[in-house]
């Protein structure tokens, strides 16, 4: 009987012991797999964190595409075009300081009046505005310099209610001199925009 016992007991006993061996295992596995599971959730943010900022891009990229894409309409209108006029503002008029966009008060008063034409003729016009400048500085900073200029002109006309799809704007920096850029006066010409007039 007592032998009995013992033997229950120790079966007893190797039972609870493999139960908590079991539990242990059981235990372990279960901490790596949230571990696991954890590491995979970090990864999951991440990638959403990045298909957001790609979403961002995509849609920057869109509307730069639709900017490009209206530019390049208004071109393509312009390049079809016939051209009626054009007005010129160089700096011996309208006072383009040197290396600056800023349009003068001349300059403004001037370009108001060539929207009251554009609005009194009352036509479907495309306008392509030229940016230029003198020799000096760089080709590079000439370009961006004629390109600004360009622009100034392109928002002023917009403020005054001119649509951005009927205009466009190029820079010829310093490209196409209408004087000798060694002297001052004709340095002073050549800092100018061009704004082209076509049906």
């Amino acid at each position: 009987m007592s032998k009995k016992l013992m033997a229950s007991g120790a079966l007893i006993g190797a039972l609870f012991m493999g139960g908590c061996a079991t539990q242990d295992y059981v235990d372990k596995h279960v901490a790596a797999v949230h571990g696991e599971v954890g590491q995979v959730q970090g990864q999951v943010n991440t990638v959403q964190g990045e298909v957001k900022d790609q979403d961002a891009h995509l849609g920057q990229l869109d509307q730069t595409t639709r900017d490009a894409l209206a530019r390049a309409e208004a071109a393509n209108k312009l390049a079809e075009g016939k051209f009626l006029y054009s007005m010129v503002l160089s700096d011996d008029s309208v006072k383009f300081p040197v290396d600056s966009s800023e349009l003068s008060p001349e300059a403004q008063t001037r370009l108001m009046d060539f929207v009251q034409k554009l609005k009194s003729d009352n036509r479907n016009v495309y306008l392509e505005i030229q940016g230029h400048t003198d020799s000096t500085g760089s080709k590079a900073a000439n370009m961006r310099l004629g390109s600004d200029r360009a622009e100034a002109v392109r928002l002023f006309f917009n403020r005054q209610g001119v649509p951005l799809n009927r205009m466009s704007t190029i820079s010829y920096g310093d490209t196409v001199p209408v004087a000798p850029n060694n002297t001052r006066e004709g340095r002073a010409q050549n800092r100018r925009v061009v704004v082209i007039v076509m049906a």
